[in-house]
Formats: C-alpha cells, sequence, structure tokens
C-alpha cells in the first residue's frame, strides 16, 4: 500500500498536547495498519479535512481524527454522518464505544482502545462504497 502524507499532518500531530499525543499516534497507526492489511487497497491519503487529520481511499469513506480544545478529555475518530457506518457501529459494538450521534467514537484520554473492534470500524470505513449495501456492510 502507498502512503500519500501531507507533510501538515505531521505538524498537526506535534502541536497535540502531551497527554494527546500517544492516543492519537495510536489511532493513526491503527488507521494505517489497518489499511495495509486491505486487499486490493493500493493507495491512502493522510490529509487534513478541517484542520483534522483525514485518511481517503478510492473505494472508501473519509476517517478523520482530532482531539478538540472544548473537549479536553478526550479524542474522537470521525466518519461521515449521512453514511450507515456509525449506526452500524452502534449495532456491532454498542457496548465497546461511546458514540456522540452518528458522527463519531469517541474516547476519554484514560480509556483503552479495543483495538480489535476499532480496527474493523476503520477497515469498514475504509472500504465503504464496496460494503454498503450490504446487511451490517457485510460485518
Amino acid at each position: 500500500m502507498e502512503l500519500i502524507s501531507n507533510p501538515k499532518v505531521a505538524t498537526v500531530f506535534e502541536n497535540y498536547p502531551k497527554e494527546v499525543k500517544a492516543q492519537m499516534h495510536q489511532l493513526r497507526e491503527m488507521v494505517l495498519k489497518t489499511a495495509s492489511g486491505i486487499d486490493g487497497l493500493q493507495k491512502l491519503e493522510e490529509t487534513l479535512k478541517w484542520g483534522e487529520p483525514s485518511y481517503l481511499t478510492k473505494h472508501g469513506s473519509t476517517v478523520r481524527m482530532d482531539w478538540k480544545v472544548k473537549n479536553t478529555g478526550q479524542v474522537a475518530i470521525y466518519f461521515k454522518c449521512t453514511s450507515k457506518l456509525v449506526p452500524t457501529f452502534k449495532t456491532l459494538y454498542k457496548d465497546k464505544f461511546n458514540f456522540e450521534n452518528n458522527r463519531a467514537i469517541v474516547f476519554k484520554l484514560k480509556d483503552k482502545i479495543p483495538v480489535k473492534e476499532l480496527k474493523h470500524c476503520i477497515a469498514l470505513a475504509l472500504t465503504y462504497h464496496k460494503v454498503k449495501h450490504l446487511p451490517l456492510l457485510g460485518a
């Protein structure tokens, strides 16, 4: 898999507060590792959308992540709110994640991230246009 990364993304990661960096880097690594394990995914673009680290693929829905000053105790991974992604995640993992409406999975800074489950959600997002017609996105 080819990673095309906008250098401005690294600056955003550098500027996160010390207590946030580890979790943000963990989320980034999960996206990169998940993408590299998807058959047929040849290119992943790492860029900024709305100033937030964002990941795009040819057949996927954008995955964004960020920490916000107004919610200092948490980080979130965002998905397109009009997609079936978060409603599907709520069905599959209602006891594993905290959700913000139909747009995000939210983690408190002290939370241990459920890696296996979040990687599954990321994979569904990065392949969304191939699976959106399937019940529960083919999960």
